[in-house]
Order: C-alpha cells, then structure tokens, then sequence
C-alpha cells in the first residue's frame, strides 16, 4: 500500500513528465511565451503608454507621475498643488521622460479627431507624437487603447476563471469526496448554517454592493480589497451562526446528527445551471445591473464553474479509492486534511485543462458584452469597444483589424494552450 509521502514523490514525478511533454509540443509552447508577452503587456500598460511622464522636473521639483498615480489610486499620496490640473500633454517642464506611446486611452486629440488613418497625414508637431495605428472619432490613440485593453481582456480572464476554478473546485471536491452519506452534522447545525447564508450574503456583499462599486470605479486593486472583505465578513456571519448551534444542542432533536447529500446538492445546483442558457443569463444579469469591470468578473466566474466542478467531482470519485487515501485514513490524518492536502492535488489536471479554455472563452464574453455596449462603462475602451467604433464604414476599417487581430491572437493562444495540456496529461501520449 502506498503511503501519502511516496505518492508525493510519484506526483512530482508525474508533474516533471507532464512538464516535458508540453514542451514536446512546439505551437503549445509558443503560445505560452506569447501569453507571457501580452501578460508584460498588461502588467507594465501604465508605462509603455501613458499621457503622464514617467519623470519630469517642473518648477524646480522632481516627479515621478506615472508611479505617484498609483498611490494616489490607493490613497497613500497625493498630487502637489503644481499637478492637480496640469496639461500633462502641453506643459513645457524643466526635464521630462515619457513613455513610448505618449497618450493614455482616455486622451482626447482634437486636432486628430475623425478616424484618423495611421498610414494618412496627422497634425502633429514631430514623429514622436504620431498616432501610430491611428485615433478613433473622437481622437482617442488606438495603440494606447490596445495596450490598456490588454489588461482589462486578461483580467477580466484571469478573475473570472479564478472565481470560477474556486467555486468549481470546492463544490466538486465535497461532491466527489464526501458522496452523499460520508458527511454528518447536527440539525442544529443545518438549521443555523441555512439562516446564516441569508445574513451572510446580506451582509458581506448585498449591504455592501455600493461600496464595492465605488471602489472597483477607482481602481482594481481598492476593489478587489474590499471584495476581500466582503468574503471575510460573510465567513464571519456565517461562523457566527454555525457557533450559535452549539446552544441548540442542548435540545436532544438538534442535537442528532443527520447526513447532507452533498453530491445530490452540487449536481442539482449543477443541473439548474446548465439548464439556463449562460449567454442569455449573463446579457440580463449586466443589462439591468451598473456596469464595471467587477461586475463583468463576477457574473463570467458565477457561471463558469459547472464544467470545473463536474471534472474534479469525476477524478475524485477515482482518487478517493487509492491506496494512498486509504494509507491517509490509516494513519489518523482527518477527512479535510486528506481532503485539502492529499486528494485535491491529484485531481487537478482536467481543472487546468478547462481554465485554460476557460479563459479564452471569458474573454470572448467580455469582448462581446463591450461590442454591444453593456457591461463595461462608457469611458472604458476595451477591445469590444474597438470593434464597435468601427461599424460606421468601410472608411475606418483599420479600428477593426487591429482590436480584432488581438482578441483572435489571444483566444487562439489559449486554446493551443489547452490542447497542449491535454496532449500532456494525458498518459497515452508517453511514449
């Protein structure tokens, strides 16, 4: 009988394998680097592309805007009195350094308003200020806007798969572990945890919907803090409530213990979501809610989670019949721990096959949802949004290729992602 340290050791060889055939497949691997690429990209957005100089010197001060931007977002600095309203474009300072692409999306050229062409003539003083893949009807620079629409695609990609892969993985772990019978709790339990979701959810996020908001129209990083802290709070309500059947206990009927059929539980929840379509689910969910980034995040992660979970339930239902898990049994560890440490991990190669997909497929939704105007607000330029600028003719058709070429460039690298961890993980392939 395998013992959980040697299966360790199997799993790490496994991994090693899993690793070197990936590498095997060369379109898989290049499309991984490319990944990487648009990932510098949306990490360092603010830098190659920004109206605001990476340094400057004015007034006899030193400044560093592009980088104090991001502690005023957060609210650990401000901006100096100099500036609060400077024209970052127009102001002659001392010494400045900008970035490669001097525009933000948000900037606004009046004098190269209209759909200009990025191969017609621009009403710029010198090259450096050229519109390299030309403005939008209102001179917006679409270079600078696929840049920062690079950001918003991966991660929107990136949160909602993780809010999905959460969901997925928890639900289909208890489903496929626990069975219908192997879990056992006290009705008092049941009972309190069943009152405790309402004022959980109300709360740690209905109560607190506003604030989340407001702090997701800031910026990502405020919003995903106080999204933290709505999970907090909800875990906390709930734990309260879970504590408080303790004292019901005292009365021998709540004090019985009864089995939960979670299995049954997650694959009705599973069922009732496949039933209603997602694209329909997601349109009326975003048409009637405010749009944000956030929004788009959470309703693509709260639907996306049924394909996850039906996968790790499957390699569980294997798994937890090892020999390794019977090893874990015998030695006393408890059923969360085997479950967490020992059973999960090796469940999870088909999860990373259907994130990858997954991804892609959020940010076709996400592109989508910007195209015909609803989810995304109206100040944000993302991809979508590219492409919807350019239906008024043939006149503007450069608006079109390049967000185009983008959200099929990143899609594709994806999905040849996810065939390549299906050719490795699969074991038939070894050769």
């Amino acid at each position: 009988m395998s013992t959980p340290i040697e299966n360790n050791e199997k799993e790490q060889a496994y991994w090693s394998y899993v690793k070197r055939q990936f590498k095997k497949n060369k379109r898989a691997l290049f499309s991984f680097y490319i990944v990487c690429f648009l990932a510098f990209i949306a990490l360092f957005a603010d830098v190659l592309a920004n109206e605001k100089p990476l340094y400057c010197s004015y007034k006899g001060n030193t400044y560093f805007p592009v980088f104090r931007e991001y502690g005023v977002m957060m609210g650990f600095a401000k901006w100096p009195p100099d500036l609060r309203n400077i024209d970052w474009l127009n102001t002659k300072f001392d010494a400045v350094v900008r970035a490669p692409i001097p525009y933000s999306p948000t900037t606004l050229d009046p004098f190269n308003s209209g759909f200009v062409s990025p191969f017609g003539k621009q009403d710029v003083t010198s090259t450096r200020w050229r519109h390299w893949l030309g403005t939008e009807n209102i001179g917006r620079d679409i270079l600078a806007s696929l840049i920062h629409g690079t950001r918003i695609a991966l991660t929107v990609g990136l949160v909602s798969m993780s809010i999905a892969t959460i969901i997925g993985i928890l639900l289909g772990a208890l489903a496929g572990f626990f069975g219908d019978n192997r879990i056992k709790i006290s009705r008092a339990s049941v009972i309190m945890l069943l009152i405790g979701l309402f004022f959980a959810y109300f709360y740690g996020f209905s109560a607190r919907s506003f604030t989340m908001s407001e702090a997701f129209s800031l910026s990502l990083l405020k919003g995903f803090l106080q999204f933290s802290f709505s999970i907090l709070i909800f875990i906390a309500v709930l734990g309260g409530f879970y504590l408080l059947g303790f004292v019901l206990k005292i009365i021998p009927f709540f004090k019985t213990k009864v089995a939960i059929p979670l299995d049954i539980i997650v694959q009705r929840l599973t069922e009732i979501f496949l039933s209603i379509p997602r694209l329909f689910l997601i349109l009326a969910i975003v048409a009637i809610a405010k749009p944000g980034i956030f929004l788009v995040m959470a309703v693509i992660g709260f639907t996306s989670w049924t394909g996850i979970s039906s996968f790790i339930r499957a390699e569980l239902l294997k798994v937890r019949n090892l020999e390794f898990i019977e090893a874990a049994e015998a030695l006393g560890y408890s059923r969360w721990r085997i479950l967490f440490k020992h059973a999960i991990p090796n469940a999870l190669s088909p999860v990373l096959i259907a994130v990858a997909f997954g991804i892609a497929s959020a940010i076709l939704v996400e592109s989508f949802l910007s195209f015909i105007g609803l989810g995304i607000p109206a100040e944000v330029l993302t991809w979508g949004k590219l492409l919807a600028l350019s239906r008024g003719g043939k006149s503007q058709l450069w608006v079109a290729i390049f967000p185009g070429l983008a959200i099929f460039l990143t899609v594709t690298v994806f999905n040849l992602i996810g065939e390549g961890l299906t050719d490795a993980l699969d074991p038939r392939q070894k050769k």
